[in-house]
């Protein structure tokens, strides 16, 4: 005996048509009869009414999305639908292979040395992303040829110093612009008060 309730419910509904129609007269012919297997029929049938019944229940009301359009269709078909949608949607990163990691990181480069407050820490982390540059051009694995470029050490932290200098100027210098607009506002308020 299986322990499948859809198969006991699809074998209760059976017996039950049966009885009904008179072909089986008593329980113990009912018990001793072989259970046969729910048809195709009788499987949508059992989804159908679950499915009539949970709408009347109310359990499909208020569904993310009800009543919108389903995201991602397209007219193309791309076999890789719901992977995309769980990166998505999990915001996953670090996925796929190294080249196509590498470029992505590339692209990211000065935003993420920008991030970094120690000299060191930006040495040290362009001298990783060399190695494992390196170490990706030397793999045969397969995949997309890997065409990221490595980075010179003095370079990115000359680059570094003087987008941090920049970045310094600018805050001193929207600083100072506060200050002014601050003095303005007050020689404002105090012409506006001998008026």
């Amino acid at each position: 005996m299986a322990d499948d309730p859809r198969l006991n419910a699809a074998r209760y509904r059976a017996e039950k048509a049966a009885r009904e129609a008179g072909a089986l007269d008593d329980e113990e012919s009912a018990s001793n009869a072989p259970a046969r297997e729910p048809t195709a029929r009788d499987r949508a049938a059992y989804v159908e009414t679950a499915i009539q019944q949970a709408t009347r229940r109310g359990e499909f009301d208020d569904l993310p999305g009800a009543g919108k359009p389903l995201e991602g269709l397209t007219d193309r078909h791309d076999p890789d639908w719901w992977i995309r949608r769980k990166i998505q949607s999990e915001q996953l990163t670090g996925l796929g292979p190294p080249a196509l990691r590498l470029r992505v990181e590339h692209a990211e480069f000065d935003d993420r040395l920008d991030a970094m407050t120690r000299e060191e820490d930006v040495r040290e982390y362009i001298e990783d992303f060399n190695a494992r540059v390196i170490d990706a051009r030397r793999q045969l694995l397969g995949g997309p040829p890997v065409v990221t470029p490595t980075r010179d050490v003095g370079a990115e932290l000359v680059a570094w110093h003087r987008r941090r200098e920049e970045r310094r100027a600018a805050a001193a210098q929207a600083d100072a612009d506060a200050v002014e607009s601050e003095r303005e506002r007050r020689r404002a308020r105090r012409w506006l008060r001998r008026r």
